[in-house]
């Protein structure tokens, strides 16, 4: 069968062969043992009821092996036997464009050059699922091919509930992942209702579908460092022959050592997971490897004193790398870390002193011992940033939950007050009052034609746009316009392209919809094919995130989840082509509820109007929450888009002069 017709089979009704378990593959750790007798029977009975009767004596002892043998049942003979990549959204089957396109996506999240643990449909994360098992992923593609745009495939947690009646106007894809009921959001509840079958953790972007590789996120980090050395700046220089100190080389995180480059300075990136490590050279997001501590100290001793622009790979632990510089006296200059501490006790985070593959075998046999392990190496490495910054390092939380797991495991990490952290989030310091809160997000695209030519085009109207709205910008946001009119020059040198041919930069609400109308406008001349549009969920408005989105949102709300919720609900009844919405992300199951969407531009009018009407409401709805927050630059903000828009009425929160309360 070719292409098209094995999406059409969905799930076969002839069993495929067995796949054999390729251990040369990156993949995902094996989770620990935590059902009982009765709900592994459970999860078994939940597996089987994808298929035919006739198969289930043949599967149930398969299936029963892979959930004792890795914790999850993901179907591994059912992978499909085609390569996964984001194909030319004309070589997909089916009636609707839009159906088309998420096809395209789904595919891109999944490419081995994209997703970190493929075979088990996992994005990046560690657990960043698109689906559970590869059962969902056949019957999802199936459902897609077969669709019109009178119908709205409707998705829970990975699984297709399936296709029900709809209208062009709706999205063709509603998407929830992780949907608990608020006292079933611990840790061990997501390990224990994802083995059994019935939920999964969509991280942000992977389980909708809009992950484009770590591109997704250099641009946000190389903002963030830029910024993080304005200010560090004793007199506004830059960040020549300065060290920035971090970990983190996998679906995310693996932005890092890139935007460090672009910003201008020497990155030491630590990573633990080799196969990550490999995979980030070899595209050339990291420039050098070294995995001895000695020698890589003796190497960032001669980038300082060369003023060198150079990233390294640091394979081991970075415990070992704040450890040793804070006994030699080797001086950070900027400091973070971004492993997926989402996820400390299933892969997120691996202990000092423990080899990765004896981490990987004690978190699945002894989780216990696991848990102490990672908590104790958490409390080394709190300790000895510590010692850095007593230095006058500056050290920002990723948002990637290392503050708030190392105060629960103890660490010397709070401020005197016992309640705040001694170190600011990213958002806190940077990107809430620098970018969110000027309505500024990771807006980005991709080239559904999969041609290369398209995607140069696009960043010559982004441009345009760009550089056509900077004259009339108010001086408020001139720094965010110039950031980006630099970054999009840059984009195609910096070679950011991995799997689809996507783009991102940060934008405002005038900023996307004006970009989007002049590439729906390419796209009715026959210039372009067509666009999806979308962003990550770390934004302006589609995450409620306490320690990351929101956490500069000081008026007791931050712990609330309105505005993701109202920020999807407003999308699909505003022209999204799809959305979701998930509990769980980069700080953890639990920790934050984000919603996103897509958008397929086509070229015509009914496009136009679906991009001005979705767009506007979703960056204006995160604008009215953080002005109401009383943020002095979301209520500017706020101002002007009343002034913009004068169907647009906010609720502009009164200011309290402090001195009362003296």
């Amino acid at each position: 069968m070719n292409f098209k017709d094995q999406i059409l089979e969905g799930i076969p009704d002839n069993l495929p062969e067995p796949k054999a378990y390729d251990e040369s593959l990156n993949h995902a750790p094996r989770r620990k043992k935590i059902l009982d007798d009765d709900e592994k029977k459970l999860a078994l009975e939940n597996a089987l009821r994808y298929f035919d009767k006739k198969h289930h004596a043949t599967l149930l002892p398969e299936f029963r092996e892979e959930l004792e043998k890795y914790g999850r049942i993901y179907m591994y003979r059912f992978k499909p036997d085609y390569d996964f990549y984001a194909r030319p959204i004309d070589e997909y089957p089916g009636k609707s464009v839009q159906a088309k396109g998420i096809m395209l996506m789904i595919q891109n999240n999944l490419d081995p050059e994209v997703a970190q643990h493929p075979e088990e449909l996992i994005t990046y994360g560690g657990n960043g699922a698109v689906f559970q098992n590869w059962a969902q992923y056949r019957l999802t593609m199936k459902y897609l091919a077969e669709m019109d745009d009178n119908q709205t495939l409707v998705m829970y947690s990975g699984h297709p509930m399936g296709l029900f009646p709809s209208h062009p106007n709706a999205p063709r894809v509603v998407v929830t992942n992780g949907m608990m009921i608020p006292n079933y959001s611990k840790p061990d509840d997501w390990e224990k209702f994802n083995a059994l079958g019935v939920t999964q953790y969509g991280q942000m972007t992977a389980g909708s579908y809009m992950y484009i590789g770590p591109q997704g996120i250099v641009h946000g980090t190389t903002i963030t460092v830029l910024n993080a050395g304005r200010k560090i700046a004793k007199q506004g220089e830059d960040l020549s022959g300065k060290l920035f100190v971090t970990s983190g080389l996998g679906g995310m995180s693996g932005a890092q050592p890139k935007a460090g480059n672009i910003a201008g300075c020497i990155t030491v990136c630590a990573e633990v997971n080799p196969k990550a490590t490999q995979t980030r050279h070899k595209q050339g997001w990291v420039d050098e490897v070294i995995d001895n501590v000695q020698e890589l100290a003796e190497r960032v001793i001669k980038a300082k004193a060369n003023k060198e622009v150079v990233s390294i790979a640091f394979q081991g632990n970075v415990v070992e790398v704040w450890e040793y510089f804070a006994e030699n006296d080797i001086y950070i200059d900027l400091g973070s870390d971004q492993t997926s501490l989402h996820n400390p006790w299933a892969g997120g985070y691996y202990p000092v002193e423990l080899s990765f593959k004896e981490a990987n075998e004690m978190m699945a046999s002894n989780p216990d011992e696991f848990k102490e392990k990672v908590q104790e190496s958490l409390r080394r490495q709190a300790t000895a940033i510590n010692k850095h910054t007593s230095k006058g390092t500056y050290f920002f939380d990723y948002g990637n939950a290392f503050l708030l797991e190392a105060s629960r495991a103890g660490a010397d990490i709070l401020s005197e007050d016992g309640k705040t952290f001694k170190y600011p989030s990213y958002v806190q310091d940077i990107m809430g009052p620098m970018c969110f809160d000027y309505g500024f997000g990771p807006f980005r695209w991709v080239c559904a034609s999969g041609k290369e030519e398209d995607l140069q085009k696009t960043d010559e109207i982004a441009t345009e746009v760009l550089n056509k709205l900077k004259e009339k910008s108010p001086s408020e946001i001139q720094q965010q316009m110039q950031d980006n009119i630099k970054w999009i020059k840059g984009a195609q040198q910096n070679k950011l392209v991995v799997g689809s041919k996507a783009r991102i930069l940060y934008a405002d609400a005038e900023g996307r919809i004006e970009i989007a109308k002049a590439f729906n406008d390419a796209i009715g001349r026959g210039e372009i094919g067509p666009v999806v549009l979308g962003r990550d969920h770390h934004d302006v408005s589609g995450t409620d995130s306490p320690y990351r989105e929101t956490s500069n949102i000081y008026d007791g709300s931050r712990f609330t989840a309105d505005m993701a919720i109202q920020n999807v609900i407003g999308d699909s009844f505003r022209g999204a082509t799809w959305v979701s919405i998930h509990n769980g992300g980069g700080v953890g199951w639990g920790e934050v509820i984000n919603g996103g969407f897509g958008m397929i531009l086509e070229g015509d009018k009914a496009s136009e109007d679906r991009l001005k009407s979705m767009l506007f409401w979703d960056v204006n709805n995160g604008i009215a929450r953080r002005s109401w927050a009383r943020n002095k630059e979301a209520v500017f903000t706020a101002k002007r888009a009343m002034e913009m828009n004068p169907q647009l009425k906010l609720t502009i929160p009164n200011m309290v002069d402090p001195t009362l309360f003296d």
